[in-house]
């Protein structure tokens, strides 16, 4: 992989503050059913569907801001963007720590939405300093923070969470502040002046940042497969810690290791394995690969008879960290140097709507299919349906290979 040469430091800090987006996403989930069922006096079941609405907040906070910030970026410079982002997650993380009630954590989950949103800017930045041919393996990289970020962040609330769950908050509230001051000081911007764009605000809102979907060709079936993906996969975040608790009686701490696990082997086949494999087998071919160990992946979960089972399968299912990263490899290769930015904000746009609408379902069927019901009594049955969903979308992603290949030797 070959970087511009900006700053020995620069690519650290990015990595470093899409690395804290993902340790904010990952913090409350440990604690969450048990922080959710004391105050709101409500069991497992029910616990779950308050959580998946809290998860709604988090991708909705995203969703209308991350384009804004990715479109701001192309005006403005990626520098003054990522600060900003990292400040004002640190302030949420304060508030969160000092949340009185449900509803304040609901706003602390919107907030953290919002300034998480930092990691469009920082794909963006990747796109300024990274030849075409070099992305793929720096997008995986920034899908190694993610993964990094998956561990730190359950690990903390896991583990600190045994000295009350506001604790890992101001954990996280010191780490922001401190990776503020070393941006401030080491973050050199990337987009020339030249190579910006005045600030449109029809392109910058939620809707009309779908448009550049429509400009580029091969761009929109890779939207769809896209939004199918997140859709599909989006059982972890909605029900892994409620379905721990349900199933094996997990408690906080459990559930950040098996969480930190998960993020673990997700990380490290984002760092060692994405150049490699794209090297051998391509990008669209390790994006399938990815999609059909995710597929596996939630079956296998949902027949998990016991701990040494879920740990096993986990390094079954860490293929699917390829297709995130292939994904947006093969996407951003198909728009102008001055669009990354409003290409990373809307790949951001299908993410989070994904998720809010697939956090929602996935934690009401849980919370259906937990209770008596005419149909099935099951705290695994929310994983054969995400089996079911992700190889809908394999199938799908093949029909646009197939298609893409027809269009190249059309033209």
């Amino acid at each position: 992989m070959t970087i511009a040469p900006t700053s020995k430091y620069a690519f650290s800090f990015v990595f470093i503050t899409v690395l804290l987006d993902m340790v904010g996403f990952g913090l409350i989930i440990p604690v969450q059913p048990a922080l959710i069922g004391s105050v709101a006096h409500v069991d497992v079941a029910h616990a779950s569907m308050i959580g998946g609405w809290m998860m709604f907040a988090f991708s909705l906070g995203q969703f209308l801001l991350g384009p804004t910030l990715g479109n701001l970026s192309d005006a403005y410079g990626r520098r003054p963007l990522l600060l900003m982002a990292v400040f004002g997650l640190g302030c949420d993380y304060l508030i969160t720590a000092l949340a009185p009630s449900v509803g304040w954590l609901f706003v602390g989950r919107t907030l953290a939405g919002v300034l998480g949103s930092s990691y469009v800017i920082a794909n963006a930045f990747i796109a300024d300093v990274t030849p075409p041919e070099g992305r793929a393996k720096a997008f995986g990289m920034m899908g190694a923070a993610f993964g990094l970020g998956f561990v730190i962040g359950p690990a903390i609330g896991g583990l600190l969470g045994a000295y009350g769950p506001r604790v890992p908050f101001f954990v996280a509230a010191a780490i922001s502040a401190l990776n503020f001051i070393f941006g401030y000081f080491v973050l050199p911007e990337t987009l020339p002046r030249e190579k910006r764009r005045a600030f449109d605000l029809s392109r910058a809102n939620p809707v009309g940042t779908f448009k550049i979907f429509m400009k580029y060709r091969q761009v929109l079936p890779l939207c769809v497969a896209l939004f199918m993906y997140f859709f599909a996969t989006s059982v972890y975040p909605a029900i892994w810690p409620f379905w721990g608790t349900a199933r094996f009686g997990w408690n906080s701490a459990m559930l950040g290791i098996t969480l930190a696990a998960f993020g673990l082997i997700m990380a490290l086949m984002q760092a060692t394995m994405v150049g490699p494999t794209v090297k051998r087998i391509g990008e669209w071919n390790a994006a399938l690969v990815g999609m059909a160990a995710a597929g596996l992946g939630a079956l296998l979960f949902g027949l998990a008879p016991s701990l040494l089972w879920v740990l096993l399968i986990l390094f079954i299912h860490a293929p699917e960290s390829f297709v995130h990263p292939m994904l947006t490899a093969i996407m951003s290769k198909e728009v102008p140097d001055d669009a990354q930015g409003e290409l990373q904000g809307g790949i951001s746009s299908i993410m989070n709507i994904a998720m809010m609408l697939g956090t929602v379902f996935y934690s009401q069927a849980f919370g259906y299919f937990l209770q008596p019901n005419p149909y099935l009594v099951s705290s695994s049955a929310t994983f054969f349906i995400a089996f079911g969903l992700v190889g809908f979308t394999l199938l799908y992603l093949l029909s646009a290979k197939a298609s893409q290949r027809h269009l190249i030797s059309k033209f």
